[in-house]
């Protein structure tokens, strides 16, 4: 009988043209599916959260599949873990994919319909000094940044709005741009800066557009006063620039609302 299991996964995506399966390119999603239906001698289709573009990690990306799996639940992630490393062929490969945890969850649930929101972290390495290890894991900025500015400006920006100004010119039109931002935090220590965005959902780039703009107010381009100026307008050219993907981390998926205001 099948089961439906949700899996938390771990990735980094620096390798991958993003998450979502594509025919000719290498995909966390058709890795995983690789691994999983050799592993599982059926096809296995995962339903992801969040489709990541290219070069975006994951601390906690969710997806979740049906199959008769005959393994029990709590010993999966270290199975799954031990085929994507190649364990059990006697390769100790680190794989850049990992499963932190598998549950079983009743049959009616789907891991990117029932989410109820998410929280990304943008990493931002403020420094003159480019460390060449970290290229593909923060987004680099020589200019010296006031933070200080740049929280008064996330501050405007928390709440429900009409976020079509942080949405990617040319971007699938949607039902409605307003989305909740329950938390919006610019977290320091020494050189690097973390934004950790939390809400109901997001548009395309929302958060790459998001850091972008506070980075402009950072160095002193748009004052924070004019978040709420850019909210109004509606329009993509007046917000800041799109900060690159690889300084951003889907964290957490989260199913029950409650969690959204903690």
């Amino acid at each position: 009988m099948d089961k439906n299991i949700l899996l938390k996964i771990a990735y980094d995506g620096a390798g991958f043209h993003g998450w979502q399966r594509q025919p000719d390119k290498p995909t966390v999603q058709g890795h995983l599916e690789t691994v999983l239906s050799r592993l599982f001698k059926t096809e296995i289709l995962l339903n992801g959260t969040s489709r990541t573009d290219a070069g975006v990690h994951a601390l906690g990306q969710q997806a979740s599949f049906k199959a008769d799996v005959n393994i029990p639940v709590e010993k999966l992630a270290q199975v799954v873990n031990n085929a994507l490393c190649g364990c059990e062929k006697g390769s100790f490969a680190i794989s850049p994919v990992r499963i932190v945890e598998a549950e079983e969850k009743p049959p009616e649930f789907h891991a990117r319909f029932d989410a109820r929101g998410k929280t990304y972290i943008y990493k931002i390495r403020n420094t003159q000094t480019i460390d060449i290890f970290q290229r593909n894991y923060v987004y680099h900025v020589a200019e010296p940044l006031d933070a200080d500015a740049m929280r008064q400006a996330a501050k405007l920006l928390a709440g429900t709005h009409d976020f079509k100004s942080f949405e990617a010119s040319g971007s699938t039109p949607r039902e409605s741009t307003v989305r909740t931002i329950y938390r919006l935090e610019l977290l320091q220590k020494e050189d690097l800066l973390e934004l950790h965005v939390t809400g109901d959902g997001f548009l395309y780039n929302m958060v790459r557009i998001l850091a972008g703009t506070l980075v402009d107010v950072g160095r002193g381009r748009i004052c924070p006063e004019q978040m709420t100026e850019i909210l109004d307008a509606k329009d993509r050219q007046v917000a800041g620039h799109t900060a690159p993907p690889f300084g951003l981390y889907l964290a957490k998926v989260y199913y029950e609302e409650g969690e959204l205001y903690g």
